[in-house]
């Protein structure tokens, strides 16, 4: 089972957003989160965070009030729950747009799962984000944008099934070597040796 987060950035197609939930998902939603999740007719299992944005505590969920003052973003708060709760599997929607230090440190975040083991995706409208210090296999359709940005210093980078191959190449931030790639299949793949990459299917 995957646990689902909806944060309070932007979203404004919720039709393809909800196409990324599952029967059987668990439904966290990070403050504000739970408006999305109202738009989408969607009932949360849970909704977290300081409720300052939100507009209101709601009343028909179990909700879980932090203090204005603390450490964590709400959407952080959402996460470690969901990992208390036991999930290794995220979804994370409704993570980007508006002001960039949210949408940064919501991506950000995907770089904890990484000694855990765990697997987790940011989605937005026009993105897909992954994470990887070691392999990463993609199911996407023939043609899709791929863009690889390296978080630190990449060594020994390879891809499989892109149209500009990378094969044990070397990958500095700052640097645009990995944007824009194409897939020539259904299925790709990426791997690093040393470093963290971000691996974004992108969307027009």
């Amino acid at each position: 089972m995957r646990a689902v987060i909806i944060s309070g950035g932007k979203i404004t197609n919720y039709e393809y957003i909800k196409t990324h939930i599952q029967n059987g998902d668990t439904i966290i939603c990070a403050d504000s989160g739970y408006n999305h999740a109202v738009k989408m007719g969607i009932k949360p299992d849970i909704v977290v965070g300081d409720f300052d944005s939100i507009g209101k505590i709601p009343t028909d969920v179990e909700c879980l009030r932090y203090p204005p003052r603390k450490d964590l973003t709400d959407t952080e708060i959402a996460l470690e729950h969901a990992r208390e709760k036991g999930f290794t599997e995220f979804i994370i929607l409704g993570a980007t747009g508006g002001r960039i230090d949210h949408s940064l440190t919501n991506i950000l975040l995907l770089k904890s799962t990484l000694p855990r083991n765990e697997k987790a995706i940011l989605i937005d409208e026009h993105n897909k984000i992954f994470i990887t210090d070691s392999r990463l296999k993609l199911h996407e359709p023939c043609g899709s944008i791929v863009s690889l940005i390296p978080l630190t210093h990449c060594t020994g980078v390879t891809t499989k099934n892109l149209e500009y191959p990378l094969h044990n190449a070397e990958m500095f931030v700052g640097k645009g070597l990995g944007v824009s790639n194409i897939t020539t299949a259904d299925s790709a793949e990426v791997s690093v040796t040393e470093g963290v990459l971000l691996v974004i299917v992108a969307r027009d």
